[in-house]
């Protein structure tokens, strides 16, 4: 996934720069500090994210926020009612009060990997990021899918760091992490050591949760296989 850090603290925009780029899956293009910039990497080459401060030296974030057509996480020391109430009205998927944390943005960025993943296990084709999600939305979503994905994006970790994995769990989900190729219930069972209903119950479970990727494979006849990845 490709983001946009918007913020004219060099300084601050090269810590986000280094925190998008240290997550797995993540890319950060060169920051850029004013609203005329971030118009023209917008308009240069596809990005899934923007981190948008909202003070920039020539206009608001906030109108900027508005004539974005992709995802927005609003990064500002501005922490008055009214703002904060206008850039979630205006499409801010997040909003990070500065100064906090690396570790929540570290957070935030993980759910929306998981939180784009659910959605787009929910097509006959997946695709990640903004490349690929055309194709994806092509099958549509079902509601469960989108409350999922919701509970995702406003929770962060939450509810995967609510409860410890068990160790057969674990050791699925360490052997889809480290397979090149997508895996089926079957092969995952084999390296696991465990019954293929066992291995697709939790393959199915750490999928809907996001930490898995879960994709349908085709055949010539009878049900597509599900196939699962790392997220």
């Amino acid at each position: 996934m490709t983001v946009l850090v918007v913020d004219d603290d060099f300084w601050v925009a090269d810590v986000h720069r280094a925190r998008v780029d240290a997550q797995d899956g993540f890319r950060a293009l060169p920051p850029v500090g004013t609203v005329a910039a971030a118009r023209r990497a917008l308009a240069e080459q596809p990005v899934d994210l923007v981190l948008l401060d909202l003070y920039l030296p020539d206009g608001s974030g906030l109108d900027l926020l508005r004539e974005l057509d992709v995802d927005a996480f609003v990064l500002s020391a501005a922490s008055d009612p009214s703002t904060v109430r206008t850039a979630l009205r205006r499409g801010a998927l997040a909003y990070l009060i500065k100064p906090f944390a690396a570790e929540l943005l570290d957070e935030r960025l993980r759910a929306y990997r998981r939180f784009e993943h659910v959605l787009d296990d929910h097509g006959p084709e997946q695709g990640g990021g903004a490349a690929g999600r055309g194709a994806g939305e092509r099958g549509g979503v079902d509601q469960e899918a989108v409350e999922r994905a919701q509970r995702i994006l406003h929770s962060g970790d939450a509810r995967a760091s609510s409860r410890s994995r068990s160790a057969t769990e674990q050791a699925v989900l360490e052997a889809v992490v480290a397979s090149a190729a997508e895996l089926s219930a079957a092969e995952v069972a084999d390296q696991v050591g465990v019954s293929r209903a066992t291995a697709q119950r939790y393959l199915a479970s750490l999928a809907a949760d996001g930490h898995l990727a879960m994709q349908l494979r085709y055949g010539s006849a009878g049900r597509p296989e599900h196939r699962y990845l790392r997220a």
